[in-house]
This record gives structure tokens, C-alpha cells and sequence, in this order.
């Protein structure tokens, strides 16, 4: 459902605006429980590779914690409100329930890899969808944490293989 576009100075057309606010918001609603999960499996990962999984873990929350950031900054560029709350991001999100259960690395890795591969997935049509619109500035933001994204779920591909 399409909304007005917000009041600024910014000279991007308002529909353009709007549909960039759009994308941003799901994608800070999904980086933001990724990043919750990704701490959720820092906390609880055991097992023998317990110490390389935890510190990884760490890296990629403190990456995400940036990008969700440089997200929710864009939407207010835009003349947005970014919506960030434990409520809006558990009523929005698209990622499924990270399964609190989890203690292995293998399985935490396992439901790590599902999430960061669909929270890239939609990034990249983020990319698309704000680039068609007119906005390079918004494509070219969601460009460097596609990159991101696309890293973090190679390393944790790599640290699953036996």
C-alpha cells in the first residue's frame, strides 16, 4: 500500500520517496532481527569450535548493528520515521522465529545461513527496486550491505562444511 510521501527538501521526487521508504523499513525490520538472532547464537553456541563461532558471531552483530543504522538514517533523509521497536519488528518481520532451543554450532549455523541468505535476497531486490525508482543513493546504501550480507553468509557456508 503506497503512502504519501513525507514533507523534506530533498529533491527526490515524492513517489520515489515513498517507494524507497518502503524497502528501507523491511529491510531495517529484517536487520534488525538479524541481528537479534545473530546475538542469540553468540550467547548460546557450544561445542568444539564454540571460541571461532562465538567471536564470528560478534563481528557480524557489530556489522549488522552499522548497517541497520545507515538504513534507519536513510529513511529519515527521506522525511521517513524509521520503526524499530521489539513490537514492529515482531509484528513485520519476514524472517521465520529463530528457534531459541539451539545450543551446536552446526545448528546455528544451519539457521543463520537460512536467514542471512533470505535477508540478502531481499536486499538485492531492495537494489533493484529503489535503483528503478530513481534512487541511486538508496541502491547504492543497500549495494554495500549486500556485500556485507553476501561475506557474512559465505564465511558462515564455509564454517559449516565438514
Amino acid at each position: 500500500m503506497a503512502k504519501s510521501a513525507p514533507t523534506t527538501q530533498n529533491d527526490l521526487q515524492g513517489n520515489v520517496r515513498s517507494t524507497s521508504i518502503e524497502v528501507l523499513q523491511a529491510c531495517l525490520t529484517d536487520g534488525i532481527d538479524l541481528y537479534n538472532t545473530t546475538r542469540q547464537a553468540h550467547w548460546n553456541v557450544k561445542g568444539p569450535n564454540f571460541h571461532g563461532l562465538h567471536t564470528m558471531f560478534e563481528e557480524f552483530y557489530t556489522q549488522l548493528a552499522t548497517d541497520i543504522d545507515e538504513l534507519a538514517e536513510r529513511i529519515v533523509q527521506l522525511g521517513g520515521t524509521a520503526t524499530g521497536t521489539s513490537q514492529s519488528v515482531a509484528a513485520d518481520t519476514r524472517l521465520p522465529a529463530y528457534p531459541t532451543e539451539l545450543r551446536v554450532g552446526a545448528d546455528h549455523l544451519a539457521a543463520l545461513i537460512e536467514r542471512y541468505a533470505l535477508v540478502a535476497k531481499a536486499v538485492r531486490e531492495g537494489i533493484d527496486t529503489t535503483d528503478d525508482a530513481g534512487d541511486a543513493d538508496t541502491a547504492d546504501i543497500l549495494t554495500g550491505i549486500s556485500k556485507n550480507l553476501d561475506k557474512a553468509l559465505w564465511m558462515l557456508e564455509a564454517s559449516a562444511e565438514s
